[in-house]
């Protein structure tokens, strides 16, 4: 059985990272995908004449020395490549609701582009 996930699309906002109390750093990302959007079954055009996109927000969580690279050379709007795993939680929230919730826990992120303004001309090359 595999649980394995692989998707390339844009990061929507700039990279957080938190170091925990037993000096793991963790990174989180936000990656948005796009496919045709579909009415009837069909594709179509939006008002300027392109195909209609609907768009997924996918959160990405990063560890260790990869948390740091994605940390360090990765911006809002940059293309990337991720391959992880899905994992799913469960919690009671303040009110005793529980809740779920999902992510993908990252083992490799590739730059597909580099990050949008600043200096990275130390980050690792693009394949």
């Amino acid at each position: 059985m595999t649980n394995l996930v692989i998707l390339v699309g844009r990061i929507a906002r700039d990279p957080e990272t938190r170091t925990t109390q037993g000096g793991t750093s963790i990174t989180s990302i936000s990656v948005v995908t796009d496919r045709p959007a579909r009415k009837d079954g069909k594709t179509y055009k939006d008002e300027n004449g392109y195909t209609a996109k609907d768009s997924e927000f996918h959160r990405v969580t990063c560890f260790n020395g990869l948390a740091k690279t994605v940390g360090q050379y990765c911006s809002k709007g940059q293309l990337v490549s991720v391959q992880g795993r899905i994992h799913y939680t469960q919690w009671e929230d303040q009110d005793g609701v529980t809740r779920y919730g999902s992510e993908i826990l990252a083992d490799k992120v590739d730059f597909l582009s580099r990050a949008n303004g600043g200096d990275n001309q130390d980050a690792p090359p693009i394949d």
